[in-house]
């Protein structure tokens, strides 16, 4: 029997718990560098069904960013901040910060 590569052993993950916000972060990094739209897609289930999975964030907001998308980039990464500063997370906090200064100074060079 063939040994499934990563993906389908992800989506079989997926499919036994689709309610596991880290089966699905797991699926959209995945598809990060191979299919965007569907990264985007499992990113942005984290953030409507999962709101207080924190690493969803910096990834949506970069992903965002990537996909010409600044505006909601920058929302995400504010949302994000907030959610680590309630959550007491401050390395995840400075790097919320520090990746919507890096956005906000590229925005500018325009």
């Amino acid at each position: 029997m063939p040994t499934p590569n990563r993906l389908e052993l992800l989506l079989e993950y997926y499919r036994e718990d689709p309610n596991d916000p880290f089966n699905i972060y797991a699926l959209a990094m995945e598809y990060l560098g191979s299919d965007p739209q569907k990264a985007l897609y499992y990113l942005e289930g984290l953030l409507k069904w999962h709101p207080n999975y924190l690493p969803a964030y910096y990834q949506s907001g970069k992903l965002y960013a990537d996909l010409g998308q600044p505006e909601k980039a920058l929302g995400t990464y504010q949302m994000g901040q907030a959610l680590a500063d309630a959550l007491g997370q401050a390395k995840t906090l400075d790097e919320l910060r520090r990746a919507e200064r890096m956005l906000r100074d590229e925005l500018e060079d325009w």
